[in-house]
């Protein structure tokens, strides 16, 4: 049973449009304190869209209508009062492909702190969250060097990095490790486990075993005829792919469908 503080972010009823497409309809779910959950479902199921919800993203979109209650610490993420830019440094985004500014990597890291009017030691703020984001050791003796010569799984940790220096509560992942190879991505994967001991985590996945490796609650989410995307159902991840509560979710899960 989920005790009220241990929930950060609750979902009721949220619908999303896109100009007259309904992309998510009637979605309720709360998420855990310092967990990861995974979010599962075929392509076009609205899993981007939903994260997207939490830090306000979809507001860039022209057409864009959110309906339904997000709740982040009890505060209403859409109440008129709510200011989206600093929603956005509370809760971080990590996207599919490393965009690492053209900048230094140092550059890269504190760019949030910049913003934000951080008034403490920059060094040491960066030196933490690169070490947050494992890649200290490996980039100490070039802070003041490009970050595009990173190789990607370093740009993606980087990126991570950047994510956490404004030290959020809360990081979004979308498919963060899609465009690396398999061993940058088990490194992310690493990471991801250990930072859930500090930040609550949602990860946007199509790889089950990520999935079923890095998180401790899974979503499951699918296509209605209408188009748009609705939760199946969330559980444990051990549940969810081992004894799944609807028959969609098991077809889903053994490849029977995507």
């Amino acid at each position: 049973m989920t005790t009220e503080n241990e929930v950060v972010l609750k979902v009721r009823d949220l619908n999303v449009w896109y100009g007259s497409f309904r992309a998510l309809k009637d979605i309720s779910m709360d998420v855990k304190r310092h967990t990861v959950l995974a979010l599962i479902g075929p392509s076009g199921c609205g899993k981007s869209t939903f994260i997207r919800c939490f830090n306000r993203m979809n507001d860039l979109i022209p057409t864009t209508r959110v309906e339904g209650q997000l709740l982040f610490n009890d505060v209403d993420l859409y109440a008129p009062s709510t200011d989206a830019t600093e929603i956005r440094s509370r809760i971080g985004m990590v996207f599919q492909k490393p965009n690492p500014f053209p900048k230094s990597i140092f550059e890269n890291v504190a760019f949030g702190l910049r913003v934000n009017g951080f008034k403490g030691n920059m060094e040491e703020a960066v030196e933490r969250s690169l070490r947050q984001a494992a890649l200290w050791e490996e980039v100490k003796d070039r802070l003041h060097k490009s970050a595009m010569a990173l190789s990607g799984g370093q740009q993606q940790r980087l990126c991570i990095a950047r994510a956490l220096a404004v030290e959020p509560e809360v990081v979004l992942m979308d498919e963060p490790a899609s465009a690396l190879d398999p061993i940058a991505t088990l490194a992310i994967e690493d990471l991801i486990r250990q930072l859930s001991q500090r930040y609550t985590i949602i990860i946007v996945t199509h790889n089950m075993q990520q999935a079923a490796r890095v998180s401790r609650e899974t979503a499951f989410l699918m296509v209605a005829e209408d188009r748009a995307g609705y939760l199946v159902e969330m559980d444990v991840t051990e549940r969810i792919f081992t004894n799944p509560k609807h028959e969609r979710t098991e077809a889903y899960i053994t490849g029977r469908f995507s």
